[in-house]
């Protein structure tokens, strides 16, 4: 007697084998969604910090006040040497983050001493990724 069946696979396993695909595929998405936000969260740290010690060697090289405006709504930052605007950081729009801050501002003297940071805390979220900078009462930048 012969077999007649043709070679291959049945309906179910077929759905079974789509279903487990479907599975693999959206835990990897999951987990891709969220490295990208922390590397853009850590991206936008990276910059702000920096445009903080730009600020602070800014006001020491040229013996005058830069002070640092942070719009939480845009989550943009602005480094200000009146009447100049040495630079304009859209955060928010770059990499899609918020930023949120204790203080609306804060300047750096002559000295590069911080004046209105009082122990500041800027902090940049994107979904569940966050990251926090601290700057001290002397103008001192740790994230």
């Amino acid at each position: 007697m012969k077999n007649t069946r043709a070679a291959g696979a049945t309906l179910i396993e077929l759905v079974a084998a789509i279903s487990i695909c479907a599975l693999l595929a959206t835990i990897t998405i999951a987990g891709l969604a969220s490295l990208r936000d922390r590397g853009a969260v850590r991206a936008a740290s990276t910059e702000l910090a920096s445009a903080l010690q730009f600020a602070r060697s800014s006001a020491l090289a040229e013996s005058r006040v830069v002070a640092l405006h942070f719009d939480t709504v845009t989550g943009r930052t602005l480094v200000l040497a009146h009447p100049d605007t040495l630079l304009d950081l859209p955060l928010g729009d770059w990499y899609g983050v918020t930023l949120s801050a204790t203080r609306d501002s804060i300047a750096y003297g002559p000295t590069g001493r911080g004046y209105g940071a009082a122990n500041s805390t800027l902090t940049l979220r994107r979904r569940g990724a966050a990251d926090t900078i601290v700057i001290s009462r002397l103008g001192r930048v740790k994230s």
